[in-house]
């Protein structure tokens, strides 16, 4: 019966040892009694803070915090030197652009980090000196992604005002700037800081000699630019107190002479100096004007002018206008236009008489001069809404063929001279007819005087 009950009481004590260790208390790893716990992994605070974090858009990324952590997907577009196994990425998609700072990088894998290159991204939004970028981040390539290298977005217009920062690290284009000053960082060989103006107003621009090098085509021809240069630049909308456009090409542009603005492509950007010869109406801060130099004539539509200066805008004054070179039904014209005044004796170019050339290929080359045509008939009158008031449409006739010819309302209005010249006219009157030659869909003159013969 001892025995029975020695066993019993053995069996009680090991149920309850049992049951002891089952009830340990651990805190951070010890147990009141002492034992330790085998599988306690102590917390020191560096949780991955990208385990749960999800691929973010361009639209994410804007609305994160600074100091947030990004994940993004997105494209290399250029990158500075590498160094110290960092390297500083200008990165892009479909929605927006990136700035890389010193991320962290091998020099096996800065080689294969070249335009185009998919790559996944995590690190932290930061902000510098008014710059927005990712740090401490790193990256891997994105197997099998696809390839993207973005158009500059055209900012000229956009300079200077509150939206040019939503553009912010993409690659912009701006055309016609005036260089102000050149300035190098260090002696040359380092930066070099590039201040220009537009519409009055200066902006601070930068040759980033680890993106460009010094023997670069661009740097060479920035190092090279004098104050008054007119530039046009393409590069990474940098920011740095303000806009610092990372320069990546420079065009310098001269001023053409009539030849090589004939010459020059339709949608390429042009300068040319020129006297003003006659003008529209002013509306809307735009003016349309006939203008010409010793060899050509050009027609300025829609050109950018204030109301004060519209009333500058006298025959044979001088001005410098920067544009595009457009074409519309015919009519070669510069658009899209913006101008200056230069001090110049006026020049007023005289009516040369291209009768000759009327219903032969080569009139076109007179396209926009001032011309004069003798001995037409007068095929038909007919007014643009059916009334006086509005453009008057003149059929002449010469040599066995009829042109169409034009009395434009807001050149010559219902008030003037000429426009009630026209109106007297009749069927069959021969007359001699100036203005300048326009065309639309072939010749079509915008009369400026009628001389019944």
């Amino acid at each position: 019966m001892k025995k029975l009950f020695a066993c019993l009481l053995c069996l009680f004590m090991l149920v309850a040892l049992v049951a002891c260790v089952h009830q340990h208390n651990f805190v951070d790893g010890k147990c009141e009694c002492g034992e330790s716990d085998p599988n306690y992994q102590p917390d020191d605070g560096n949780e991955d803070p990208f385990e749960n974090l999800a691929l973010m858009s361009y639209a994410d990324y804007v609305a994160a915090e600074i100091d947030d952590p990004v994940y993004i997907e997105a494209y290399v577009q250029a990158h500075q030197s590498w160094w110290d196994n960092k390297i500083t990425v200008y990165a892009a998609d479909e929605d927006g652009a990136y700035f890389l700072y010193e991320m962290a990088c091998t020099q096996e894998n800065a080689a294969k980090l070249t335009a185009g290159t998919k790559i996944a991204v995590k690190g932290y939004k930061g902000e510098w000196a008014g710059e927005v970028e990712i740090m401490d981040a790193t990256f891997e390539f994105v197997e099998g992604g696809d390839t993207y290298v973005a158009e500059p977005v055209d900012l000229t217009d956009v300079l200077g005002t509150d939206e040019l920062i939503d553009y912010q690290n993409q690659l912009a284009y701006f055309d016609s700037l005036t260089v102000k000053e050149i300035s190098f960082k260090n002696e040359g060989g380092d930066d070099i800081y590039v201040t220009v103006t537009k519409n009055g107003h200066d902006y601070s621009f930068c040759v980033e000699v680890y993106l460009t090098g010094t023997d670069t085509e661009v740097y060479q021809t920035v190092a090279n630019l004098k104050a008054g240069d007119t530039i046009n630049v393409t590069g990474f909308l940098y920011w740095y107190e303000g806009v610092n456009t990372h320069i990546t090409e420079v065009t310098k542009v001269g001023v053409l002479s009539y030849d090589e603005y004939a010459a020059a492509e339709l949608d390429s950007y042009v300068i040319v100096d020129m006297y003003v010869q006659a003008h529209q109406s002013w509306w809307d801060n735009k003016i349309t004007v006939y203008a010409a130099d010793e060899n050509g004539g050009y027609y300025l539509y829609e050109m950018a002018c204030s109301e004060e200066d519209a009333a500058k805008l006298t025959a044979g004054t001088k001005i410098r206008v920067y544009g595009y070179k457009g074409e519309w039904s015919g009519e070669i014209e510069i658009m899209d236009a913006t101008f200056e005044f230069l001090e110049a004796d006026p020049y007023l170019a005289t009516a040369k008489d291209v009768t000759e050339y009327l219903g032969t290929d080569e009139l076109i080359d007179f396209q926009n001069q001032f011309v004069k045509f003798s001995g037409l008939t007068i095929a038909s009158i007919e007014y643009k809404n059916g009334e006086p008031g509005d453009d008057i449409y003149v059929g002449v006739s010469y040599g066995g063929a009829t042109y169409s010819f034009c009395v434009e309302r807001y050149l010559t209005g219902p008030d003037s001279d000429l426009y009630k010249a026209v109106m007297a006219l009749e069927v069959g009157d021969v007359v001699d007819i100036e203005g300048f030659l326009y065309w639309y869909e072939g010749v079509n003159t915008h009369i400026t005087s009628v001389t019944v013969k």
